[in-house]
């Protein structure tokens, strides 16, 4: 919201300059976000009137004007707009004078005529961005010789105000005005708005058949105006000032009436409207052409502002092509009316429109403002645009219309929420001031809020509004004081911050994705994936949640690839959903992704390929860190994201703990990617779950190790031939290592060899060779038991 200050002091004026305001709204949670001069600098202009205009004798578009600037003498200039014309008020750059940009005015010859000065344009006074078509043409009653900065006020402050969406009843110069006259206990003085009697009977027939949605539709008919007629430069630049240009006089008027009492209006032309006005909702297979020009699909659930043939206009939002005043209109039937904000709220965002109107709207407008804004907005079209107003006609739904709330404020609350006890006196002072009715009680105050503050509904409210009125800077500052105990670290359980130091050290880096992925992504990866779909996404590729951290690896692997990153391990931790919001699981998970080369480059460094191993040995280097390798496995299992032969679900204890694999070849073309990728996705509650180191004594006494060589089919895993050695291995098993793959000259078609080096050690004594014998016929027989394995000779 930009406003004048100069307009603002109209209606209360505090004894403060322009950043004193500024520093005390913001203090008042109002931020300001700029203070600008209204006009650029420059000297030397006045008003002038232009007494003569004859040709230039050697330039067709130039005239040879002479202006009374008020010195005494007619002043001789030449001037090459195409609208000057005698007995105009204009802006005169005098010579010496200084125009934006630091352009000096001097004497000089054009075309051989002497000129003594300019005739400028808005655009040459910096008061229009774009180049004018001619030059500024001002009011007959411009009294010649004014300096024009003092005439037009120039010496003015535009103050930017970022409200936030609960403050709406600020989005006018009436609720600045307000906010300021409470915060410097001044009373403020708005124009007078008087009611206009009608002079024709002339009414046009409004239907609401959405009372929930329009509570108050409030019209009138003003017949003979003239659209012709020329804005007021006063209001032109009020309006130009708060950032928004002048169309007509018609248009211009609705839009001052909502800067000043933020009341969003429209007018339509009467001739271009059948039968009545009917506001409703819009139907299936509906169309509408905007005044911007689009011309957009209707969908059910908009509420609309219709006649008989059809629609008219968007309510709150904007009005159609062919209802709007244009050049030829002579009867409006001007509207305000109460749109209840959950009736507009996300409409004109669904449709890719935001207008002043919406932004209005939807943060809540006076529900009894419509009536005093159709009255001022009357007045102001008949002394400038002429015309007869008909009686004003009002539909209101008061069942719908927003009640009155009252809301009970606990004094004890209000001490323990500021850390101050206020007088009982300022408090109700404050209320009061802010426009609520206040009534002492028992435990504190009574206070119905007022119709434009719709952020007013419970004790809180009234709180914060005391506390900011009063002054934050006048609150105590005082440091918390508790006695804390330190906080108990279980030692059994894993930190996030020790799980990340690891992959870190690993060489990984930590990557940190949205929690919302483009949906045609997370069906390419996760196809049988359900996730909620975001209502309003702040993007078209950012509109559901992820279901596993995938999709944001693979598309943090693709940025970087792009980028000549050929080498990518990455890791992040983040939670995923799964399920309708109705059934939602939220599961924090920890996930990876490696492409690219083993090893960094380097004179010294292979080039191989990352492999499934390679990831494989950095979870298990995770994995480890909870002293219980052993409870995790890898299974072989198909994932629709993962090659169907290098891929393997994740198990802890027994129960799926994720996932892991390379990227499914499919998918990878899918995405357009050129590398293959090797990730997994680990849930963060196992991970975490770690025992506690225990001492144990080392033996004294000689491991013994055997070498074991089985030749086993292709398809069997070296996990079951593991899990049959350890089974017949004995208590003084210490540890099982795989030495060696093989498959080639020697071993039989589909079948491998795998080498395991198996170590005992006793605590108490030295094993003999008879014990271990015995083992080692015990695991080949189970391993030729179970698996169809020999011992290779």
């Amino acid at each position: 919201m930009k406003f004048s200050e100069q307009w603002l002091r109209e209606w209360v004026s505090p004894q403060l300059d322009t950043q004193a305001i500024a520093d005390q709204i913001t203090m008042a949670g109002l931020e300001v976000d700029a203070v600008e001069a209204v006009a650029a600098a420059f000297s030397g202009v006045v008003v002038a009137e232009v007494l003569t205009k004859e040709k230039h004798p050697d330039a067709d578009k130039l005239n040879v004007c002479t202006v009374n600037d008020g010195s005494g003498e007619p002043v001789q200039v030449v001037c090459g707009a195409a609208n000057v014309d005698i007995g105009q008020k204009i802006p005169f750059a005098q010579v010496g004078g200084v125009l934006p940009g630091d352009f000096k005015i001097k004497k000089a010859k054009l075309r051989g005529v002497e000129s003594r000065g300019m005739i400028c344009s808005a655009s040459e006074l910096g008061l229009e961005e774009e180049t004018s078509p001619g030059i500024l043409v001002l009011a007959n009653s411009a009294p010649i010789g004014i300096d024009f900065r003092e005439y037009m006020h120039l010496n003015d402050m535009t103050i930017e105000v970022d409200l936030t969406p609960n403050r709406g009843d600020c989005l006018s110069v009436k609720g600045l005005a307000r906010e300021v006259g409470v915060l410097n206990r001044l009373a403020v003085t708005p124009p007078v708005i008087e009611s206009i009697p009608a002079v024709i009977d002339d009414t046009f027939a409004v239907s609401v058949e959405a009372p929930e949605q329009c509570p108050r539709y409030v019209g009138r008919l003003i017949k003979g105006i003239n659209v012709k007629a020329e804005t007021p430069l006063w209001m032109v630049e009020r309006l130009r000032r708060s950032g928004i240009r002048s169309i007509d006089p018609v248009v211009d008027v609705t839009n001052y009436v909502m800067l000043e009492l933020g009341q969003p209006m429209h007018a339509f032309d009467r001739d271009n409207l059948n039968g009545r006005i009917v506001v409703r909702m819009a139907k299936e297979g509906e169309r509408l052409t905007l005044l911007d020009g689009q011309d957009i699909a209707l969908r059910p659930g908009t509420l609309m502002i219709t006649d008989e043939a059809g629609p008219l206009a968007m309510a709150g939002v904007m009005g159609g092509e062919n209802s709007g005043v244009n050049e030829t209109t002579q009867t409006i039937f001007l509207e305000s009316a109460f749109f209840t904000p959950l009736a507009i709220a996300g409409k004109a965002r669904s449709y890719g429109l935001h207008t002043d109107a919406s932004h209005r709207f939807e943060r809540g407008v006076d529900p009894e403002l419509a009536t005093a804004a159709i009255e001022r907005a009357t007045r102001l079209l008949l002394d400038i645009c002429g015309g007869q107003p008909g009686p004003v006609t009002e539909c209101v739904s008061e069942e719908y219309v927003p009640a009155s709330r009252t809301i009970l404020l606990r004094e004890a609350r209000l001490e323990s929420a500021l850390s101050k006890k206020l007088a009982n006196e300022d408090v109700t002072d404050i209320l009061t001031r802010l426009g609520l009715e206040v009534s002492q009680q028992a435990e504190g105050w009574s206070a119905v809020a007022p119709s434009w503050r719709f952020d007013v509904a419970i004790e809180e409210d009234l709180i914060e509004e005391i506390a900011r009125i009063h002054g934050y800077n006048n609150l105590p500052v005082r440091r918390p004081a508790a006695r804390l105990a330190l906080r108990s670290a279980d030692e059994a359980t894993l930190t996030q911050a020790q799980l990340r130091r690891q992959m870190v050290a690993r060489g990984f880096q930590e990557a940190i994705t949205y929690s919302f992925v483009a949906p045609e992504l997370q069906a390419a990866i996760l196809p049988d994936a359900v996730s909620p779909v975001l209502a309003n996404p702040i993007s078209a590729d950012l509109s559901v949640m992820r279901a596993s951290l995938f999709p944001g690896l693979v598309r943090a692997m693709e940025h970087n690839l792009n980028r000549q990153q050929t080498r990518v391990r990455l890791f992040e931790t983040g939670l995923v959903f799964n399920g309708e919001l109705d059934q939602l699981s939220q599961v924090p998970m920890m996930g990876a992704l490696v492409c690219g080369s083993r090893e960094t480059e380097g004179w010294a460094g292979s080039k191989e390929r990352i492999d499934f191993y390679d990831l494989k040995g950095d979870l298990e280097s995770l994995l480890a860190l909870d002293g219980n390798l052993d409870a995790w496995r890898f299974e072989p299992a198909e994932h629709p994201a993962l090659h169907p032969g290098q891929s393997a679900e994740i198990q802890y204890n027994g129960e799926h703990a994720g996932w892991m694999g390379t990227l499914h070849p499919q998918v990878r073309a899918k995405l357009g990617l050129k590398m293959d990728a090797v990730l997994f996705e680990v849930r963060l509650d196992m991970l975490s779950q770690g025992q506690i180191p225990a001492f144990e004594a080392l033996s004294r006494y000689p491991e013994v190790r055997r070498d074991l060589a089985f030749i086993v089919k292709q398809a069997v895993p070296v996990q079951a031939l593991l899990d049959c050695a350890k089974e017949k291995a004995g208590d003084y098993l210490k540890d099982i290592t795989l030495f060696d793959v093989y498959a080639g000259k020697g071993v039989a078609d589909d079948h491998k060899s795998i080498a395991l080096g198996l170590t005992w050690q006793h605590p108490s004594r030295t094993l003999n060779d008879e014990e271990i014998n015995q083992l080692v016929d015990s695991i080949v027989t189970q391993v030729r038991v179970q698996l169809e394995a020999e011992l290779r000779g």
